[in-house]
């Protein structure tokens, strides 16, 4: 059993590498030749993966710039759904937050590159707002569920925002590390940065 997981651990970290090979690749491809310049063969062929296993990855040419829709850890939903671990709405969203954003892997480089590539698209801003407007729905349906209805599905939308725009000024603290402009020592993960964000808002709105 133990060489079983060790195996499937492996596996599961050699498909994120090649995922993220793959976004880092097109988004570089979108930088240089704008996103009609170039095409899915042309990307297949910059990381040296087949056609079908470029499409295993990423079933559409935005879905390799953009990356995927990220998910909630299901156990932790089921938690937070049941109105845990503390039963205090803003520290369980933090949970919540907190545990989405561990189980990814940031890099600076990575996210300034992509933030580049999105500012100087407006057809890739407008689907970033999209799948902005999905998860914004999908959110304010968990925390109604939680809460009840009688949160209000204004205030559960406001909530939803608030933590977004923490979540944004943190990205962009973060990924101007990976600017050559703006060197930084720092070792602060993005989940620190996040749980720092939100700490402050709590006090500049106490």
């Amino acid at each position: 059993m133990h060489f079983v997981s060790q195996s499937a651990t492996t596996r599961a970290a050699k498909r994120v590498a090649t995922s993220r090979r793959i976004m880092r690749a097109a988004n570089q491809l979108t930088l240089s030749a704008g996103y009609d310049g170039w095409t899915m063969d042309e990307l297949a062929e910059a990381v040296d993966v087949s056609r079908r296993t470029l499409f295993n990855y990423y079933p559409a040419k935005i879905d390799a710039v953009l990356g995927p829709i990220p998910d909630l850890p299901q156990p932790a939903l089921d938690v937070f759904r049941a109105q845990g671990p503390t039963g205090v709405l803003i520290e369980d969203c933090r949970v919540l937050a907190r545990a989405m954003l561990d189980s990814e892997q940031y890099d600076p480089q990575e996210l300034h590159l992509h933030r580049e590539v999105i500012s100087r698209s407006p057809r890739l801003l407008v689907e970033v707002l999209n799948r902005f407007e999905q998860v914004t729905a999908a959110l304010v349906e968990h925390i109604l569920e939680r809460e009840g209805p009688e949160l209000g599905v204004r205030r559960a939308r406001l909530l939803v925002r608030l933590m977004v725009a923490m979540f944004d000024t943190c990205l962009h603290s973060f990924a101007d590390e990976g600017s050559e402009a703006a060197p930084s020592d720092s070792e602060e993960s993005f989940a620190d940065l996040f749980d720092a964000a939100i700490d402050s808002a709590r006090a500049l709105l106490a």
